[in-house]
């Protein structure tokens, strides 16, 4: 029996493919090249990394320029040092010199080149005729004045640099120069400083400008994502804020209250929609039944009027229903405005109370003006009429017979408050948000007369107005209360 190589392979064991491995290996760092390519392309036009690039650059540039100032300065500094103390060596030797007498000024001179080698310094005392009298160096002729040299421009070897000066004393001439090298090695460690400090700057500017642009590109993408899911359909996405109260946490807030006031308009249209498509069901189709009913009156040449007048009372209420929607979203829009005015709500207030005092007796109830003061606001007085009426008339039609109503308007804390009271069956709490949504009513209320608009262009009107709307129990009875900020001139 022959036994090939693959017969000794155990039971359960795979036999992995390095072909098929390195290609694995291969096709995932592609891919994680991709990403860190796609990575690094997102982050270069990005406009927090381009922007801390330029600024890394402009702080580079300005380190740079103002080392290169400071150094030029410096370098100046150390060279008229130099030749301050070149002037005032000089000065010490020629003060030893006495006409006819040149002992203490060779001594001196002499004394000076002992301590110091020429690559140290350099002194010289020579004749009319060249010849050296003093120093560690036979300098050659060269006119008084100062000047920079070199060992070669000296007759020396080497390449040392020398600050030289020459002047005469008497007959003879007198060379005194000190050496370059205490500067270029000042120079020089400020130079290398300088070099490590650059390298340190542009690492830190580019170190922290990338952390930086990462750091607010990342917030910038919190605020891209936020958006993209909410086009999709996800209206409750937020921006996450960071709690630095920086301008992008601002710009995060601003966003934030721009998509709650979204979320509340879209809901807002949802639920219109489903409560027009339910609550004007009805109405419609009792004017088809009127309808119906008056063409198979006419049919049987009966007469008809009574169905028509009915057919033509349940259209109007029906227009009136969509001129009120219509209405309240012109008021949300702002469309009323410009009409805005110096308003006194407590004459407004006056002009509802003489209209409904005799409304409230005709069905036995009882509407009194409990408090009054004058507030001025700005406002739309049409709108303000209506809001009030819509309040007072709220209370007269939904509560039986004997309820107090009371009106009262009064000044709080820089504002108008006005409230309207009432004795009647109130309205539960967990029903008092939804009763200012459109076309909603309580189902205690769906017997009485009404399209369920009333309160909800009442909030409309006072959100027109920056006013505050809240309802409370009265114990017994529901109070609704409006405040309104006064005008600068009437906080106080």
């Amino acid at each position: 029996m022959r036994l090939e190589q693959d017969d000794f392979r155990p039971i359960g064991v795979k036999i992995s493919n390095p072909v098929r491995n390195l290609k694995s290996k291969s096709m995932m760092s592609s891919e994680n090249r991709a990403h860190f390519s796609a990575s690094c392309s997102s982050l270069r036009r990005s406009t927090p990394f381009r922007l801390a690039v330029t600024f890394g650059v402009l702080f580079v540039v300005a380190f740079i320029l103002s080392g290169a100032i400071i150094y030029h300065m410096l370098r100046l500094g150390l060279a008229r040092d130099l030749e301050q103390s070149l002037g005032e060596m000089n000065s010490l030797i020629v003060s030893t010199y006495e006409p006819n007498d040149t002992e203490d000024l060779v001594n001196t001179l002499n004394n000076y080149a002992s301590f110091q080698s020429t690559s140290d310094g350099l002194y010289s005392l020579t004749d009319a005729g060249g010849r050296k009298l003093a120093g560690n160096f036979a300098a050659p002729r060269i006119p008084n004045g100062v000047y920079t040299v070199t060992s070669r421009d000296v007759g020396l070897k080497g390449h040392e640099r020398y600050r030289m000066q020459v002047s005469t004393i008497g007959p003879y001439s007198l060379v005194v120069a000190e050496n370059f090298n205490d500067v270029d090695e000042m120079l020089r460690i400020v130079l290398v400083s300088f070099e490590w400090a650059a390298a340190i700057v542009v690492a830190t500017a580019i170190g922290g400008g990338v952390f930086l642009a990462v750091r607010a590109q990342a917030r910038l993408d919190s605020v891209a994502h936020t958006m993209n899911d909410v086009s999709h359909g996800a209206l409750d996405a937020r921006i996450a804020i960071s709690g630095n109260g920086d301008d992008l946490d601002m710009v995060a807030l601003q966003i934030n209250a721009a998509l709650e006031r979204l979320q509340r308009l879209v809901e807002s249209m949802r639920q219109v929609s489903a409560d027009i498509a339910h609550d004007l069901k009805t109405p419609l189709n009792r004017l088809r039944l009127t309808l119906d009913a008056a063409v198979a009156g006419n049919d049987r040449q009966a007469d008809v009027s009574a169905l028509l007048d009915e057919a033509r009372h349940e259209s109007d209420r029906i227009n009136a229903t969509f001129e009120a929607l219509l209405r309240i979203s012109q008021i949300e829009a702002g469309a009323r405005k410009e009409r805005f005015q110096a308003t006194d709500i407590d004459a407004v207030l006056a002009v509802i109370s003489e209209v409904y005092v005799d409304v409230a007796e005709d069905a036995r109830q009882s509407l009194t003006i409990a408090e009054r003061c004058p507030a001025l606001i700005r406002g739309d007085r049409d709108l303000l009429m209506q809001m009030i009426a819509n309040l007072v008339e709220n209370a007269i039609n939904h509560c039986p017979a004997g309820t107090d109503i009371t009106v009262s308007l009064r000044r709080q804390g820089g504002r108008a408050v006005l409230s309207v009271a009432d004795s009647g069956p109130g309205i539960p709490a967990g029903e008092r948000d939804k009763v200012f949504r459109r076309l909603y009513r309580l189902d205690k209320s769906r017997t009485t007369p009404g399209s369920g608009l009333g309160l909800s262009l009442v909030k409309a009107i006072a959100e027109l107005h920056s006013a505050d709307i809240t309802m409370a129990d009265n114990h017994p009875g529901l109070i609704v209360s409006v405040s309104f900020p006064l005008m600068p001139g009437e906080r106080f």
